[in-house]
């Protein structure tokens, strides 16, 4: 199937697309920066599978594109992607986006691709953007060697044990967090590591972008006479040098009393071993001795 586009007074026709499955990057706040194969790839699919339609059908908008929109999301992914599969299988091209950025990161569509790697089924993915990537690139932090976990728990706990590895990790962390629960974030890694550079980026690529750098404390401190954060926010956690490795007492006994809060006694051994360098039975036996069970 083809299809048209228009960029601006002037309208397109998009290529036929061969039967498949096409991930497909969207802008994250600038309806701008979607890539002229994306806009082909819309314009000529079939059927545009989407977290929300009505976030999806402004981009479709934009660029006067009329193509039938459909929901998937994660209450509903594992039910529909065998269907998907098959319309395909039959000479369909779909295409899969999320509200904003690169699908499957940190958004639904890995069960349908996986159902499609599975079956035999062609699966194209088309770049573009992603927050991931452009907050670490304005972070003012090493890019040569980074990990991305997704989004930071809401429950505190949880929380601060994700922070605690992100903080023993030797690379750069990046994380998506909610603004309702940022400070709480922020606060937790001044309590952990006072010193430890990070970098806050929100609203990328919009009109209101903002990225805040320095120690957790001295971002915390530039959001404080704010009544509210808006936007998704990206974190970004130097990570941690050679030369600091070594933890004293009170640290370790803080990491040992948090994993201990948030984990079953074996899994928060493990941590902890990860986190401090202790042997594990040794961390065991701690933990056990902090639950009273020794």
């Amino acid at each position: 199937m083809s299809g048209r586009f228009h960029i601006g007074a002037v309208t397109l026709d998009a290529p036929s697309l061969v039967p498949g499955l096409y991930l497909v990057a969207t802008p994250i706040g600038n309806l701008g920066d979607v890539t002229l194969r994306a806009l082909e790839t819309l314009a000529a699919c079939d059927v545009i599978y989407c977290e929300d339609t009505r976030v999806s059908v402004r981009l479709l908008d934009r660029y006067g594109i009329k193509k039938p929109l459909k929901a998937l999301h994660d209450h509903n992914e594992a039910e529909i992607a065998p269907q998907l599969v098959k319309d395909v299988t039959a000479g369909r091209a779909l295409v899969l986006v999320s509200d904003a950025g690169t699908p499957l990161i940190s958004d639904p569509g890995y069960k349908l691709v996986k159902a499609c790697a599975d079956a035999g089924v062609a699966i194209t993915a088309l770049p573009g953007a992603s927050a991931v990537l452009t907050g670490l690139q304005l972070s003012g932090l090493a890019t040569d060697a980074f990990r991305f976990i997704g989004f930071l728990p809401g429950a505190d706990g949880e929380r601060r044990t994700v922070l605690e590895e992100a903080l023993a990790s030797p690379e750069t962390t990046v994380a998506y967090d909610s603004p309702h629960r940022l400070r709480d974030t922020l606060q937790a890694i001044a309590e952990l590591d006072g010193a430890r550079p990070v970098a806050m980026a929100r609203e990328l690529t919009k009109l209101h972008e903002e990225v805040l750098r320095g120690t957790a404390a001295e971002v915390l401190a530039a959001l404080a006479a704010r009544e509210n954060i808006k936007g998704e926010c990206v974190v970004i956690i130097a990570g941690r040098k050679a030369d600091t490795q070594t933890l004293d007492e009170a640290q370790i006994a803080r990491i040992i009393a948090d994993a201990a809060s948030a984990l079953p006694a074996s899994k928060a051994a493990q941590q902890v071993a990860k986190l401090t360098g202790l042997a594990r039975d040794e961390a065991f036996a701690r933990i056990l001795r902090l639950k009273g069970k020794a």
